[in-house]
């Protein structure tokens, strides 16, 4: 039992824009980060280089400056605040509030003025400013980022509807056939491309189903054709045999021996032909199923000389003759024989009396061949390939036969390609007339 799990139909536009706005998110978000990393980074860097050149600017006042409130003044800033200890004490500036600032240093005043003896000045940043400035960079960034997600949804759901606009053309087609429109293809104009090789593959595998049921209508009507022809032949040997056991019923005693053993001759040929016709058509209906073959080492000449003895005291006004060297082969000798005895048989069905039928046997590297040649009418050629096909008989200059099946070519073609070789009809040499058949046989068995 196959087992089956449900596909996931969820819509493939949903699908890739949600994956593309998921890609997109996780890139927008580790922007941010990065971003706010790096200004963080790049923030106190600049702070720690800010307070570095006021130390040193510090330094370089205070030899100069004339007092404290003098010094502060000239240091003290917008952006850097200063605090200045004397040595006594005395605390000169505004004082600092440890929630204004995060970066601050403490630096010993050495110069040649008396209140830098001693005194500690402490430089603070404020950074309010820095922070509000990263908030309002970091917003900034998330609300283009939204948008830009917003943004970008939009444009996805109508491009990806544009992109996958070939999948929706495939669907219809395949509702269309269907619905019983035959023939149509998507025929892309690029197969090196994802959707082209998609597209290619489903024509593919459309032309295999359109013939797979071509091959299966054309199976089935041949089925029926041949139960009916089967049927319509299988009719005749029936009430032949039916009208001559009823004849022998009604005769009285004394009908005389003769006539009924007449009645008798006729009634076992009337059975033997139905059981003909059954046995070829139980034979097709093996070689359809795949039939079980026997191979095992055997000569082609010395079977194709059997049966021509045998139709030579059969037809003895007819010079059936055989040619060619020994050529051995492994195959079923059974099978083998019964093709070869419908060749010299339908070869010598349709020579006249006069006539003659050779069999010529030769080899060629890997095969056997044989080919049988008769002189009668030869086939048309508009009939070289309907000849083998099943319950098919051509006209009475050809088909003299009585009692035929109509299923002996086929038949006999039916049990060389199980070989693995095959029957065919050739052109007779230049200047002669009739038909040529020619059997090819692989020596060895076909797998």
């Amino acid at each position: 039992m196959t087992e089956t799990s449900p596909l996931r139909t969820r819509s493939l536009r949903f699908r890739v824009t949600a994956i593309c706005l998921g890609v997109l998110s996780v890139v927008l978000i580790a922007v941010i980060v990065t971003t706010a990393t790096l200004f963080t980074a790049v923030s106190h860097r600049d702070v720690n280089t800010l307070l570095t050149d006021r130390i040193a600017y510090a330094r370089q006042l205070a030899r100069t400056a004339t007092g404290p409130e003098a010094f502060l003044t000239r240091i003290d800033g917008r952006s850097v605040r200063a605090q200045l200890i004397l040595a006594d004490g005395t605390v000169v500036g505004r004082p600092l509030s440890p929630g204004e600032s995060e970066e601050r240093r403490v630096v010993r005043l050495r110069g040649g003025r008396a209140w830098t003896q001693g005194a500690e000045l402490t430089l603070s940043v404020d950074n309010r400013l820095l922070d509000r400035l990263q908030s309002r960079l970091l917003w900034g960034m998330a609300i283009a980022g939204i948008v830009a997600l917003l943004l970008t949804a939009a444009l996805l759901w109508f491009a990806v509807r544009y992109a996958l606009a070939p999948l929706d053309a495939m669907t219809g087609l395949a509702r269309s056939i269907t619905g019983g429109h035959r023939g149509r293809r998507l025929s892309p104009q690029r197969r090196d491309t994802e959707l082209g090789r998609t597209a290619a593959a489903f024509d593919d595998m459309l032309d295999s189903l359109e013939g797979a049921e071509a091959r299966e209508r054309a199976a089935q009507q041949s089925v029926r054709r041949f139960v009916a022809d089967a049927a319509h032949e299988l009719r005749t040997p029936i009430t032949g045999v039916a009208a001559i056991a009823e004849t022998l019923l009604q005769s009285d005693r004394d009908t005389p021996v003769e006539d009924r053993e007449q009645l008798c001759l006729l009634l076992v040929q009337e059975t033997r032909r139905a059981g003909r016709l059954v046995d070829d058509m139980v034979d097709m209906a093996r070689i359809d199923a795949g039939l079980t073959l026997s191979p095992s080492p055997t000569e082609l000449r010395s079977l194709v000389a059997d049966q021509v003895a045998r139709v030579s005291v059969i037809h003895p006004d007819i010079a059936v003759t055989v040619r060619g060297d020994a050529t051995p082969l492994v195959a079923d000798a059974g099978r083998i024989s019964q093709v070869v005895a419908n060749l010299v048989d339908n070869a010598c069905q349709a020579t006249p009396p006069g006539g003659a039928v050779t069999a010529s046997v030769y080899a060629t590297p890997g095969w056997a061949h044989l080919e049988v040649a008769d002189t009668g009418p030869g086939v048309a050629p508009a009939d070289r390939e309907r000849i083998f096909e099943r319950m098919v008989r051509l006209d009475a200059s050809r088909d003299r036969r009585s009692g035929g099946s109509g299923l002996g070519l086929a038949l006999a073609r039916g049990l060389a390609r199980s070989h693995g070789g095959d029957l065919v009809l050739v052109d007779p040499p230049p200047g002669l007339d009739g038909a040529v058949f020619r059997l090819d046989l692989p020596l060895s068995p076909a797998r």
